[in-house]
């Protein structure tokens, strides 16, 4: 039987029904603090097993392309939090502040991994540098997005400074993520054949953040502080914010003389917030107040994006094959 073209993917019918369990049977007390600890352990095995996965030659392969870099870059460290920031007066009144806070967090996260180098596959762009591009903007957002917050929200996490919240960023997710390379050399042909059951780790330690974020904003009463207005509200701000990004980064790749597989490249890379690191840092920078609506703007972006980005891989596969020749071609003269 063929799957509706309507019906979301499976992990987001299933983040949807974890969302729905924590609101019917949150999860409090000190059965919350152990399940901390659980979710603490699958964040730290999730960037172990990013670390272990990316081999150096795709960082060394892609590095070199640093205009495309530098592009990328600017359009998810720069370009959204300005939109964030320049929007806020028109966009604001739509949602609730604290759901305007969350949008801003957005902006000032790093861009995801699998998913923009799957649809930069998809379209054929230039997948060795959205690989370089992708992994190093989760390694910078470590760093920039602290910063980032800071600026933005005017917080500094945990009721510290922005540099105490990198260290703690630092210890939970760039220190795996270094423990997973140094450990390739021994895992890497484990890792590699095992892939199709590991992105249920992937999958599963966002379920776990997502199921604890939402509990513990659910015992504080988070669907009576969001009104339906609102969260349509957010729909049509999270539609409004990625469009604007797409048309951009389209006009800025063609306008910069890059060719279709760069554009391309650019497009799906400079476009994407990421889910799998966005929620583990709001649990590290906004330890002690509930996160839950911070994140709810996330998740909804991160539905939409996939959903459009979808549609616009699958238009970029349809491209006749020339062009992609022509350049082949090109360089190698």
């Amino acid at each position: 039987m063929t799957r509706p073209r309507f019906l979301p993917d499976n992990f987001t019918l299933t983040l949807l029904a974890v969302v729905l369990i924590a609101t019917l049977l949150p999860v409090s007390g000190q059965a919350a603090v152990a399940f901390g600890w659980l979710t603490n352990a699958a964040i730290a095995l999730l960037f172990f097993l990013h670390g272990a996965k990316l081999s150096r030659h795709a960082i060394v392969a892609g590095a070199t392309h640093w205009r495309l870099h530098l592009l990328v870059f600017a359009c998810t460290f720069v370009l959204f939090p300005v939109l964030g920031l320049t929007l806020k007066p028109l966009l604001a009144p739509l949602v609730t502040p604290e759901l305007y806070l969350g949008v801003l967090y957005l902006c000032a996260l790093p861009a995801t991994v699998q998913s923009a180098i799957a649809f930069t596959s998809l379209a054929r762009g230039n997948v060795p540098a959205a690989i370089c591009s992708a992994a190093a903007s989760s390694l910078f957002g470590i760093f920039l997005t602290p910063l980032l917050v800071a600026l933005l929200l005017g917080v500094e996490g945990d009721g510290g400074s922005t540099l105490e919240a990198i260290g703690k960023i630092t210890l939970q997710l760039l220190v795996p993520f270094i423990a997973g390379q140094i450990a390739r050399q021994w895992i890497a042909y484990w890792i590699d054949r095992n892939k199709h059951w590991l992105k249920f780790i992937d999958q599963g330690s966002i379920l776990l953040v997502v199921y604890g974020a939402f509990s513990e904003a659910v015992v504080e009463g988070l669907w009576h502080r969001v009104p339906l207005p609102a969260l349509a509200g957010l729909l049509v701000v999270c539609v409004v914010l990625l469009a604007l990004v797409l048309l951009i980064t389209r006009f800025l790749g063609r306008r910069l003389g890059f060719d279709t597989a760069d554009q391309i490249t650019i497009v799906f890379c400079g476009s994407k917030k990421s889910l799998a690191t966005g929620v583990p840092m709001a649990q590290v920078l906004f330890a002690g107040s509930g996160i839950g609506m911070l994140i709810l703007p996330l998740m909804l972006f991160h539905q939409i994006q996939l959903m459009v980005c979808a549609v616009l891989a699958e238009r970029y596969a349809r491209r006749p094959e020339a062009p992609v020749e022509t350049t082949a071609e090109a360089e190698g003269r």
